[in-house]
Formats: C-alpha cells, sequence, structure tokens
C-alpha cells in the first residue's frame, strides 16, 4: 500500500480548512488516530492525535453510546467490515451530547490485513446554514456573521420578525401552502431591505434582520427608529401581498427590536435570548407590532420566572412555604361571624413573602393551580370542621380559578373531598372572579349548577371592577355578590358612586341574592356602608387575614 499514517494526516490537514466537516484517519496496525484539529475545539479530547484509539474515545463518546461504537472499531480491526456508518453522539466541551454521523472506510494491506479506517464526521443536529423554502440563509450563517465581529464595537439593530398565528394557516391550508407564505414574507422582507441590512431564516415562522456597523462610537449607525421603520415598510408589504392575493389567507406579523443604542449585548446567545423574548413580547401585546426591547420588561420577566421556580420546588416539596390565611365576613345586621375567606399566603424557601397577586396568576399561566388548589380547598375544608366544633352555623369560602374548572375534573374531585373530610355542604362558599373567561362558558355552568344541586354557596367574587358585567348576576345566579374593595373605596369617596352602590345593592337584593362589602376599614366606612343595607361585611375593621391558629384564638377564645 502507497499510503502511510503521516501522509494521510498531512492531506487532513491540507483539506481541513476548505471543509465543514471533520476529516479523520485510525491506524489499525499502529492504534494511532488522528482528526482534523477543529474538532478538538469542538468537542472533549485532549488531542487531536493519541494512541489506545477504541479505549479513549470512551472519553469523548456519550456514555449510552459507547458499546455499539467499540463493536464497529473492533470489527472493522478485525477484518469483519469494509464501510463504518454510524449516527451516535459525541460530547462537547461543556460535555452536552452532540449527534454526529461518522462515515469510514477500511483500506487494507495487499495480504488483506485492514489497515486504515479513513473517513469523515459531520454534525447531524446542526443547523442549516441556509434555508431552500424561503431562499435565504439559515441561523448558523448569522451565528457565522455575529462571529466575525468578535469582540469589536458594533452599532445598529437587530429586528427578529415572526408570522403571528402562523400554526393556523398550516392546520386550514396544509404545509405547502405554509411554504409559500413562508417565501412570500421572505421576498417581502428582502424587497424592503436598503445598504448593509442583511435578512435571515430562523426556526419555524420567524426571521432576522441585522443592520450592524463597526464603529468607535455608538450612535452614528442605525438605531430602534430606523428598525421600527423598516418593520412598518415591511408590514405595508405583506399586506400588499396579501391584497394581491385576494385575501385567500390573512395573516399579521409581529417584530422585536434589539438596538446598540439602549441595549448592551454580551455575545450571540445573549442576543438570541433578547431578541426572542422581544418578539414574543410583541405577541403577548397584541400582535401585528413591533416591541422595542427593554431590560426593565426582561427584569421582570425573569422576575416571574424565578416565582415559577420557587413554586414549583415548594409544590414538589409538599406545598412548602405555603400556608392558608383566614378573614372573617360578617353579618351587617348584628355583626355576627357569618363565615371566613380563605386566603393563600406563600413564602419561599428564603422566608420572603410571594404576593398573591404575583403568585396566583403565575400559577395559573403555569397549571400549577390545580395541585394547590386542591391543597387549598383540602385545608380551608380542615379549618371548616374544627369551627364547627365551637360554631355549627360556621362557613368557609374557597376562591376557585377558571383554570381549576376548565382543565381539571373539579367536581368529582370536590366531592370526594367533601366526603373524606365529613364537611356540610352548607358549610362551603365557593368564589369565583367576575371575569372576561366566565361569559357564556359552558363548563362554568355545569359546575355551577352542579354546586347548586349540592346546595354549596356560590360567591361572584370582585363585583365593580373592570371585567363587571351585569349579566353574569343573571347567567349565574350567585347566592353571593361580593363588591370589589376599589368600588367601596370609591363609594366611600364620591357621592356618584355612593349612589351607584346603593342602586346595586337594591337590584341585587329584588334578585334575592346577598351582598357582601369589601374594603370596610374603620368605623366611619362602617356606618356609611351599614346605611346602604348590605347583608355582609368584610374588611380590616374586622380584621385582617390571619393564621389558621390566629383565627381560632380571637373568635373561638381556641388555646393550642
Amino acid at each position: 500500500m502507497s499510503y502511510t499514517f503521516e501522509k494521510l494526516r498531512d492531506i487532513i490537514e491540507c483539506f481541513d480548512p476548505c471543509m465543514d466537516n471533520y476529516l479523520y484517519v485510525y491506524d489499525i496496525i499502529q492504534d494511532l488516530y488522528f482528526i482534523s484539529e477543529r474538532a478538538q475545539k469542538r468537542f472533549a479530547l485532549a488531542s487531536n492525535c493519541f494512541t489506545n484509539a477504541v479505549e479513549e474515545h470512551r472519553k469523548f463518546v456519550y456514555s449510552e453510546d459507547y458499546d455499539a461504537l467499540k463493536v464497529e472499531l473492533e470489527e472493522a480491526a478485525h477484518g469483519e467490515r469494509d464501510r463504518h456508518n454510524m449516527q451516535y453522539r459525541w460530547l462537547d466541551k461543556e460535555g452536552v451530547p452532540v449527534w454526529i454521523n461518522c462515515r469510514g472506510k477500511v483500506l487494507r494491506e495487499a495480504d488483506g490485513r485492514p489497515h486504515f479506517l479513513i473517513g469523515s464526521i459531520n454534525e447531524i443536529g446542526q443547523q442549516q446554514k441556509a434555508d431552500n423554502i424561503s431562499g435565504l440563509l439559515g441561523e448558523a450563517s448569522f451565528k457565522s456573521r455575529m462571529k466575525v465581529f468578535g469582540t469589536k464595537l458594533v452599532d445598529g439593530f437587530v429586528l427578529r420578525i415572526g408570522i403571528d398565528d402562523f400554526s393556523d394557516i398550516n392546520e386550514r391550508f396544509g404545509v405547502e401552502y405554509g411554504d409559500r407564505i413562508l417565501k412570500t414574507v421572505a421576498d417581502d422582507i428582502s424587497s424592503q431591505l436598503t445598504g448593509n441590512q442583511k435578512v435571515y431564516r430562523m426556526t419555524g415562522d420567524e426571521f432576522l434582520i441585522e443592520d450592524f456597523v463597526e464603529s468607535n462610537v455608538f450612535g452614528i449607525g442605525p438605531d430602534g427608529n430606523d428598525a421600527d421603520e423598516l418593520f412598518h415598510r415591511i408590514r405595508n408589504s405583506v399586506d400588499e401581498s396579501i391584497r394581491k392575493s385576494g385575501y385567500e389567507a390573512v395573516y399579521t406579523i409581529s417584530a422585536g427590536i434589539i438596538s446598540s443604542e439602549n441595549t448592551s449585548v454580551k455575545g450571540y446567545k445573549e442576543l438570541m435570548k433578547y431578541s426572542q423574548f422581544a418578539l414574543s413580547e410583541a405577541k403577548k401585546r397584541g400582535k401585528n407590532r413591533a416591541y422595542q426591547f427593554q431590560m426593565e420588561d426582561y427584569e421582570k420577566f425573569l422576575h416571574r420566572r424565578e416565582i415559577l421556580r420557587s413554586l414549583r420546588e415548594a409544590v414538589s416539596l409538599g406545598y412548602q412555604g405555603f400556608e392558608l390565611y383566614f378573614q372573617p365576613i360578617v353579618r351587617a345586621k348584628d355583626e355576627s361571624l357569618y363565615a371566613a375567606e380563605a386566603l393563600l399566603r406563600i413564602h419561599d424557601k428564603n422566608g420572603n413573602f410571594i404576593s398573591p397577586a404575583e403568585a396566583i396568576p403565575i400559577l395559573e399561566e403555569s397549571g400549577l393551580i390545580i395541585p394547590v388548589g386542591k391543597w387549598i380547598i383540602q385545608n380551608a375544608f380542615s379549618m371548616c370542621t374544627e369551627c364547627r366544633k365551637y360554631y355549627p352555623e360556621f362557613r368557609v369560602s374557597i376562591n376557585l380559578s377558571y383554570v381549576q374548572i376548565l382543565k381539571s375534573p373539579l367536581m368529582m374531585e370536590l366531592k370526594q373531598m367533601i366526603e373524606c373530610s365529613g364537611i356540610s355542604c352548607s358549610g362551603i362558599i365557593v368564589e369565583l372572579t367576575e371575569s372576561g373567561y366566565l361569559e357564556g362558558t359552558p363548563a362554568v355552568r355545569s359546575v355551577w349548577n352542579d354546586m347548586k344541586q349540592l346546595r354549596i354557596q356560590i360567591a361572584l367574587d370582585d363585583f365593580g371592577t373592570g371585567y363587571s358585567n351585569l349579566m353574569n348576576i343573571s347567567n349565574l345566579e350567585p347566592d353571593i355578590v361580593k363588591l370589589d374593595r376599589g368600588f367601596t373605596l370609591k363609594a366611600l369617596s364620591r357621592s356618584y358612586e355612593y349612589q351607584l352602590m346603593q342602586y346595586v345593592i337594591e337590584m341585587v337584593h329584588k334578585l334575592n341574592q346577598y351582598v357582601c362589602v369589601e374594603g370596610v376599614e374603620t368605623k366611619e366606612d362602617l356606618e356609611k356602608i351599614k346605611a346602604l343595607g348590605p347583608d355582609l361585611i368584610q374588611g380590616y375593621y374586622y380584621s385582617k387575614p390571619c393564621s389558621r391558629n390566629e383565627f381560632l384564638k380571637k373568635f373561638f377564645c381556641y388555646s393550642e
């Protein structure tokens, strides 16, 4: 054989700068392995040339894949195979598994003995450098473009564009039609670019435009206003394309803007993170618009994510840091105790208080409200059972989330907990916040009807807020209508709202429903509100929300 290990190594070193793949040669007789120098920079290789090849692979091949690779290499060494073609995983410098396809051919001596296994390795999980559908360069090309700047100062912007509700187009018209829309939008974007601006196809329905210039001083290059103007030109072009198609499919685009004038970005990963957040924020704010990245908004997002992490951890540890507080609801006519509302209080593992105003929406968005809601009901029932030892007519009021109603077998679980606790249904009040989610929802009506059959009292909470709808009183037929604290504060300070509250109370009474006024804090407040004739009153005047034991001591002279 005319080839030597040294010659093959020299050939690899010659071609290496011209290729994306990693070339290698394995000298089976000398047990010597050589691979492109770039592979050492990418993967967990101590060197790009080493002996004891099969065993050395154990150090950088993903553990679950090593045994299969060992068998193939040994078969090649024993002359049992002429080709090697295997997809498996190598570990990168951070120890993260990376999918590769390793191909090779065995070169034999004249006597048939295998001498070399020579071939190439390519990353099969790698992002494409170009996209054939849109005709644009891909994310990998943008990443390479950013590497060109290195640590140099750059001035300009990134505009990340996404097609709103693109999945609906694929579902309605098919994937091929969706690909046509991607191509159309790509053309609309490209038609509006000027100067040094470049566009790339990112994942899914997203595109990214960059307009960067090298600069010693910020402020001379394109800025966020330029990006916003570009977005509006592109949006107009998209609208024109939709018009020309006869409005066969109508869609909009949203965009996130990152500009060097107000955002300092450290590297490609941070730029991708910020631009993705900015695009998501534009969609969250109503779609068909552009949003310029603000660090303050991003920090709020991170804060919410940290709260979610704390909540998940607390739930997994048996609701660690969760506690129910109770606030009394009293009869207006004689100020006797009628019920207590169960209110969730949360502290993280460091003892920091998490406001319910922050926690509840996050619990609902994440779905954690379903297990947390069950925990609340169980503990509220336990409290009611205890209080009824002292006051048999005591009731506990629990808040339900629309997520619990729509996404969990609520009534089945509620009936099971009632049976297990031994509590009477007459001791339960269920509160549901009046919101836009409730109007005309069959699931709500079904749960409402089931509760009425069990003779559980139903309260419509937060009446008087921005979501107020008098139709809900008629449609849901609650037993109690709770007037929001904000409504109460306005009624106490302004005659118009005070008169309005009186009309609401009279109207609710004509429907044979109770009225509970929240937010009564002083003796003066109490007298003014009682003059309107409500049935129930809740507020700091009687008690702030307090722990289980404190409530028992305060209202039942309970001692541990």
